[in-house]
């Protein structure tokens, strides 16, 4: 059977009598360091310490020099052990290189020679799929954590490269129960499922302390509880101008009640000069951009945001736990439970139900949810528990 939890002990026992295990750890881009490090910390610091020995493998499919450096120091993560250099390409180019290389990487084993026992991969980008894919194919059996999203949209790359992992990997770890619902239905045998919880929100309570100390909002004029913050990314939002600028209409006009800041990503920013935005939001009194912040800088932001808006999966789960109001930008979402049972609302890229929703949070008339029971701060103990061979009790 699946774990499940029980909400009043977020504490599991474990009955673990496995021998050593090799670990071959991928990450590919920033989002997987964040769900990677507390999974690393339980192996490294828990009570498999010894038991569990994991390879950190980076791909390098989004990597910059200055910024990784700093994310792993904020992280509190070990560098990787290897490094594979992939770089940006397109899909087809940036997984086949994944594939050919951590092939030989699997291969080889360990930098000390020693053969890997199990592959484990984070979410749903092209690294997660390649090297599962190199994995199988040489008889090295997959835990993939974050298994069972489903946006049932598959105009999503994402959403391929979660099926085609959860096809594979014989060690399902799933973050919510929708997850699990949505691998029987595809027909997985019981016994690879487990729900361990989410290890981003793992991240997010290590980190609250460091970011609680930085106080971010004085240094952008806002209060905390009185401001929003803003991000989009995806081209469903920021590529078309009849898009984007109804969205930046609402957001001009709702400045005015609730002051926003906005880090805007590089993409975004192109599409804003490009369609004459740009100046309108810089001259726009109550809303504020900036570059893309860390992560550090960012969480003290979004923890004391009064409102959140956004395209960005990862910042649905947060606000629910932190028990903020989430606009998500998207028209639908591969995290139900955020819906559900959180704090999120799906906007899609429609300006009027933005602007009734904003007007909502302006007059504390928004709904308030609760964070899912699994989503303590300890799925990465669950994690090892699992891969150490161990039963979930709690």
């Amino acid at each position: 059977m699946a774990g499940s939890g029980d909400p009043a002990t977020n504490k599991c026992e474990s009955e673990f009598y496995l021998a050593k295990q090799q670990l071959a750890c991928v990450v590919g881009a920033r989002p997987n360091f964040m769900k990677m490090a507390p999974i690393l910390r339980a192996f490294d610091q828990g009570p498999f310490r010894g038991q569990l020995q994991a390879t950190l493998i980076h791909t390098g499919q989004h990597y910059d020099a200055s910024l990784s450096d700093v994310f792993f120091e904020e992280l509190g993560m070990r560098r990787p052990d290897i490094s594979l250099d992939v770089g940006s390409a397109s899909h087809g180019v940036q997984t086949a290189r994944v594939l050919e290389r951590m092939e030989k990487v699997l291969i080889e084993g360990t930098p000390e020679g020693v053969p890997f026992d199990r592959l484990i991969v984070v979410g749903d980008v092209n690294s997660t799929m390649a090297a599962t894919l190199a994995a199988v194919k040489l008889g090295v059996p997959v835990a993939h954590v974050e298994a069972g999203l489903r946006s049932f949209d598959r105009t999503m790359p994402e959403e391929i490269n979660r099926i085609v992992t959860d096809s594979l990997a014989d060690m399902l770890l799933v973050s919510e129960p929708a997850g699990l619902a949505n691998l029987r239905k595809e027909g997985h045998p019981e016994e690879h499922l487990h729900l361990v919880g989410n290890v981003m929100i793992d991240t997010l309570f290590h980190m609250l302390p460091k970011a609680t100390k930085i106080n971010a909002p004085s240094r952008f004029g806002v209060a905390p509880g009185e401001y929003g913050v803003v991000t989009l990314h995806r081209p469903s939002n920021v590529d078309d101008p009849d898009t984007l600028t109804p969205l930046i209409d609402v957001l001009i006009d709702i400045s005015a009640q609730i002051p926003l800041i906005f880090p805007i990503h590089p993409r975004t920013r192109e599409r804003l000069e490009r369609f004459g935005l740009q100046k309108r939001l810089a001259t726009t009194i109550g809303l504020t951009i900036t570059p893309p912040l860390g992560y550090l800088d960012f969480l003290s932001l979004t923890t004391r945001a009064r409102v959140i808006v956004t395209d960005s999966g990862g910042l649905q789960e947060e606000s629910t736990v932190l028990g903020i109001p989430c606009l998500t930008m998207r028209p639908n979402t591969e995290r139900p439970i955020t819906v559900t049972q959180g704090t999120s609302t799906l906007i899609g890229n429609d300006p009027i139900k933005l602007r009734h929703h904003l007007h909502e949070v302006a007059s504390n008339t928004y709904k308030r949810g609760h964070a899912p029971a699994e989503w303590d701060g300890h799925a990465a103990d669950r994690i090892a528990t699992v891969i150490a061979g161990g039963t979930l009790n709690y």
